[in-house]
């Protein structure tokens, strides 16, 4: 209970506290102001958003976004201003200044991160309304530009000729057959082969590829259960859940898969027990796996395979692809990927390969100009019984 200035004690309520303690500074903080006090007033915006961080129970990856944001953009923008004089003019300035000069590197902000950056400090204004610092949120009503998500494109060969003339890759690119074929052959010998394989192939997470364990394959049955996935944030690593529900998944693995994977635990791992707990992929030493290392990973084999290059996530838009140049529905694709929604599975991870683009061409003008022959040769057999019967 918390003695209100204006009246009796009333029962004070907030949520999304970390802690017990800190769910009381808070409480003992707000009861010796009655919310309005003299330390509300003067308090910065830089003040504001780190109590606020402070006062957040999330998982790992929206916290560590939270904070990346108000440190790297909210408060070098914003954290002298006061609170209490925080205006929508203010902030739509603070969007102007990112759109011009981007990150401290000076770099043009990704309008995603500029939705992420408003999006943060929305978050922590709708707390500091409910705190009683603001009478209504300046941020709701902000102009922020909203860029379209990229689609994958395919590394065909004009698209490698303008790479290589003018050093500038598109967004998303994903590799043909043939290339991600040769990529495969070129690592094959590579202890971590299997990885790159199933990423490659059925579409895994970089994260739900480290995380793999033992326990996690079914040999036998030739399954493959998606439970785990090591996240990264900064130099902090945790072993957690995947990213959403429909990532719990279980996938199909194919004859050639699996006696790769009977393989590859005879060669490194023999003395496995099937049922263990231990991670699948190891470094060297037997160290856990991190998503960063993945990535630096594939970014130097991918250069010395001399092809094309692509980013590690770009593997899994391909594993879509190709799945569906293969012959599968889009609705399997989908639960290979770990979607939710079969929309975004079309709009975002499949591309549309050059060789699916020409069978579907080719099936097109095969109907169209088929359909077209047999109207002009029924036609001109109604002809020839009218010329007949005159």
């Amino acid at each position: 209970m918390a003695p209100w200035p204006d009246g009796p004690r009333r029962q004070l309520r907030r949520g999304g506290f970390a802690t017990a303690d800190a769910a009381r500074s808070e409480r003992d903080q707000f009861g010796a102001t009655g919310g309005r006090g003299p330390a509300d007033a003067t308090m910065t915006m830089a003040q504001w958003l780190r109590l606020w961080l402070e006062t957040l129970a999330l998982r790992g990856s929206t916290l560590y976004s939270y904070r990346s944001n108000v440190e790297t953009y909210l408060i070098p923008l914003l954290g002298g201003v006061l609170v209490r004089e925080l205006t929508a003019d203010r902030i739509q300035a603070m969007v102007a200044d990112l759109i011009r000069n981007g990150s401290v590197s000076g770099q043009p902000l990704r309008p995603g991160t500029l939705r992420h950056v408003h999006a943060t400090l929305r978050a922590a204004l709708n707390a500091a309304v409910r705190r009683g610092l603001l009478p209504t949120n300046p941020a709701w009503h902000i102009h922020v530009p909203c860029g379209k998500r990229p689609h994958a494109v395919v590394w065909t060969a004009p698209r490698i000729a303008q790479w290589q003339a003018t050093a500038q890759r598109p967004p998303v690119a994903v590799w043909t057959v043939d290339q991600t074929r040769a990529f495969l052959e070129h690592i094959h010998d590579h202890t971590l082969y299997p990885l790159f394989h199933l990423i490659a192939l059925f579409g895994l997470r970089r994260g739900e590829a480290a995380g793999l364990r033992w326990c996690d394959i079914d040999l036998e049955q030739g399954l493959l259960t998606i439970s785990h996935q090591i996240r990264q944030y900064g130099w902090r690593i945790e072993v957690g859940k995947p990213k959403s529900e429909a990532s719990n998944r279980v996938i199909g693995l194919d004859s050639v898969t699996i006696a790769l994977l009977r393989q590859y635990r005879e060669n490194v791992a023999a003395d496995v027990d099937p049922g263990s707990q231990d991670f699948m992929f190891t470094t060297r030493s037997g160290g856990m796996l991190t998503p960063q290392h993945l990535t630096h990973l594939l970014r130097a084999l991918n250069e010395e395979s001399g092809l094309p290059p692509i980013r590690l996530h770009d593997l899994r838009h391909g594993a879509g692809s190709l799945s569906l140049a293969a012959g599968n529905d889009l609705k399997t694709v989908q639960a290979m990927l770990g979607h939710s929604s079969i929309v975004l599975t079309a709009d975002t991870y499949v591309s549309v390969l050059p060789d699916l683009a020409c069978r579907a061409a080719e099936a097109t003008i095969h109907h169209v100009l088929g359909a077209a022959k047999a109207t002009a040769a029924r036609l001109r057999g109604i002809a020839n019984i009218a010329a007949a019967a005159a």
